[in-house]
């Protein structure tokens, strides 16, 4: 949820005020910039324009099989998002994603536990399971969870996706103005670029074959 929405005329003011935040931290900034080229979001009738269609969404579930994650085609409300086997994938093609994040970002040893160990996530149903598998303390969580949403929407921008939106439904922009807002982005991205997740260009490192094969394919058609 929005915390402050950021009126459409303003985007590219708060673009630009954000980006110059960012000078002196080149991954950063390529990272940033990597995003913000998703803003206009392009409309449907656009080759990849629109926002969650059916192509979206299933190149979000081909992603997580790019990585070796099952998928299962199901609402996660029945139970859980993250069983510890696969991700249900009848939600938004961002969510998808999100989830494929969550699985990089955890560590190996979490990744058989329901939602990660985090907790039971918001689309989680069966609460006290995922409570039982629950690992990491409160702080612990939110900066995982704070990875997870940055890797998150480089890899919708990697698939063609406007990852602008979800940035902004995550409040990274939030109090664009402010020069903290950008260190806190600062932060994560240079953690995501240390633990080898994303490259000095902003572009995340793993299935790095598939998504090379996806973009050369795409650019020839």
């Amino acid at each position: 949820m929005i915390l402050t929405p950021i009126a459409i005329d303003d985007m590219p003011k708060a673009i630009a005020a954000f980006d110059a935040h960012l000078d002196g931290h080149a991954q950063a900034r390529a990272a940033f910039r990597r995003i913000a080229a998703t803003w206009p979001v392009r409309p449907d009738d656009e080759p990849g324009g629109g926002v969650d269609t059916p192509a979206h969404r299933a190149d979000a579930v081909r992603l997580a099989h790019a990585h070796g994650i099952d998928t299962l085609d199901e609402p996660p409300s029945r139970s859980f998002m993250w069983d510890g086997k696969v991700i249900r994938t009848d939600v938004e093609a961002t969510v998808i994603v999100h989830e494929v994040a969550h699985w990089l970002c955890a560590a190996p040893e979490r990744r058989t536990l329901i939602d990660y160990g985090l907790g039971p996530g918001p689309e989680t149903t069966a609460r006290k399971e995922a409570r039982a598998d629950k690992r990491l303390c409160f702080e612990d969580c939110m900066h995982e969870e704070q990875q997870t949403s940055l890797l998150g929407v480089l890899w919708e921008v990697e698939l063609g996706q406007p990852g602008i939106l979800a940035f902004l439904e995550q409040n990274w922009m939030e109090h664009w103005e402010r020069s903290s807002t950008a260190a806190f982005f600062i932060r994560h991205a240079e953690e995501l670029f240390a633990r080898g997740l994303i490259d000095t260009d902003g572009r995340p490192t793993t299935a790095r074959d598939w998504a090379d094969a996806r973009k050369t394919v795409l650019e020839s058609v």
